[in-house]
């Protein structure tokens, strides 16, 4: 696990890294590499949108791990492992997240749940594949993101996009902005948002499919924990997991989480909340299209397959009538940073279960001595 305590002088931020003439990548294609170097050991994140978009997770245990590109490979997609972290005996986890496809229903029967709609109301998916994008890099000393925006050459993009916005971190904390998901060192995180896409119906939903890519050896689950405290994503008492785990254990080694909830505005505010809900995990035969996944794992990886769809039964506010829907994921290695009650919940929790026991306590003692001092008045008998 990486455990190690990283400043920004030890986190460094690559552009392509190792492209040189003649190789050259298609316009707004771009490689993104993030290494974070602690005492013993290094985590590399990649980031790529050649093909599906793919966010690929590498943990070493070596300071002098470094990602190699054969950029002529990497770019014609013509074999797998042109892209390796080197020395590859140092890697000991690596899982890539890949979104694959957006789709679209006419929810005519208003009840949020793509398994319970007609095949007959799904629209032809997106394929995110078949994007064109944009990569934008902002980096100071305070915070590292990269955006990925893209869409299709159709009347629904024509004013709309697929924006996807990676950070990485240098300490623990959280986003202010909600669901203000609590990261460490370990992690990252991509949010997600569909913006000014016009809708194929009236009633149109959306839910996005993304997979997970992984060494044989591990396995996926998807654990749902709840809580009493919504401090930070007010009336969420749940956090979802997409865990990772070596076969027949239960420790582990890397993560996707989120909470289920989805905003409609950029600057969310609780009204603009709407739950959203993920499908049973799936096993997929192949690897995603992705130009990163096909050109680092060589090996036969094991793919999982999840949705997230957003809106809830009954819910009268469709896609059409905000045009705009975000979600958001956290990426990382060992355990997922977990909640711990807030300063504001403790004293809540105080009051709430000390006071009553103040009440009982002194009404106890109140009693006892009545109850002394009304026997004390009692005459005695006299013998």
């Amino acid at each position: 696990r990486f455990v190690s305590s990283l400043s920004w002088s030890q986190v460094s931020v690559e552009l392509n890294p190792g492209l040189t003439p003649p190789s050259v990548l298609p316009p707004g294609v771009g490689l993104v590499h993030v290494r974070g170097l602690g005492l013993n050991d290094t985590l590399h994140f990649l980031l790529c949108n050649a093909g599906a978009p793919a966010l690929l997770v590498v943990h070493t245990n070596s300071t002098q791990s470094a990602v190699q590109v054969d950029w002529p490979v990497f770019i014609n997609r013509s074999s797998s492992g042109s892209l390796r972290v080197e020395p590859q005996s140092s890697v000991q986890y690596s899982s890539a997240l890949v979104f694959t496809r957006v789709w679209e229903y006419d929810d005519v029967n208003n009840t949020a749940d793509p398994q319970q709609t007609a095949e007959s109301s799904f629209y032809p998916p997106y394929e995110l594949q078949n994007f064109l994008w944009t990569l934008n890099i902002s980096a100071n000393q305070s915070d590292l993101t990269v955006t990925l925006c893209g869409g299709e050459k159709t009347e629904s993009f024509l004013n709309g996009s697929l924006c996807l916005q990676f950070s990485a971190f240098e300490s623990e904390g959280r986003d202010k902005a909600w669901p203000s998901l609590r990261h460490n060192v370990n992690s990252s995180q991509l949010h997600v948002w569909l913006d000014g896409v016009t809708p194929r119906g009236n009633d149109s939903r959306f839910a996005l499919e993304f997979q997970s890519v992984g060494e044989s050896g591990f396995e996926g689950r998807v654990d749902v924990h709840s809580s009493i405290d919504d401090e930070y994503t007010p009336s969420i008492f749940k956090v979802s997991q997409w865990v990772s785990s070596p076969v027949n254990s239960s420790s582990v080694v890397g993560y996707n989480q989120w909470k289920p909830v989805a905003y409609r505005k950029p600057q969310p505010v609780f009204e603009d909340a709407t739950p959203c809900k993920h499908s049973q995990l799936v096993s997929v035969n192949r690897i995603p299209q992705s130009g990163l996944v096909q050109a680092y794992f060589t090996d036969d990886p094991h793919t999982y397959g999840l949705n997230i769809s957003f809106g809830i039964d009954k819910d009268p506010v469709f896609y059409s009538d905000s045009k705009y829907i975000s979600w958001t994921v956290l990426v990382g290695m060992g355990e997922p940073p977990a909640d711990s009650f807030s300063t504001l919940i403790i004293i809540i929790i105080t009051v709430g279960l000390g006071t009553p026991l103040a009440i009982i306590i002194v009404g106890g003692v109140f009693v006892w001595i009545r109850k002394r001092m009304s026997h004390s008045s009692v005459y005695e008998p006299i013998n």
